[in-house]
């Protein structure tokens, strides 16, 4: 297999899974992005066309490559990752519960705590993950 990969790449092709693990790894980049930058970059655009405009490619391309090789969506990565982003804003305790729900970008703080408590449950804030 290694012997084909490099023979493809002298012809300058390259095996289909590695350029779809790297369009995987910059949607998480994007969505790393997405999460750490501010609010008003989120409030003019939703998620699946942010990336299709950062990445240059159909949302539903995207999404299914994304799918395929992380085996969840897009939409559930992005919330997990939410989640540790507050669990860390939490620990910090510079910012209420409002503010993290506001900074993250949720629709309101109502929404955020339940999705917050829906993942979180029983589980302790482990800060390896």
């Amino acid at each position: 297999m290694q012997e084909l990969k490099m023979a493809l790449l002298e012809l300058g092709f390259e095996m289909l899974e590695e350029r779809q693990r790297q369009i995987v790894e910059q949607i998480k980049g994007w969505i790393f992005y997405w999460i750490k930058n501010s609010v008003a970059e989120k409030e003019k655009l939703n998620l699946s066309t942010f990336l299709a405009l950062k990445l240059g490619r159909d949302y539903s391309l995207l999404s299914m490559v994304f799918s395929e090789l992380e085996g969840t969506t897009i939409e559930k990565f992005l919330i997990h990752q939410r989640i540790e982003r507050a669990k860390m804003l939490i620990l910090y305790d510079e910012l209420n519960f409002a503010e993290i729900s506001y900074e993250l970008g949720y629709s309101s703080p109502s929404h955020f705590s339940n999705q917050f408590k829906l993942h979180t449950a029983s589980r302790p804030i482990n800060l390896s993950e």
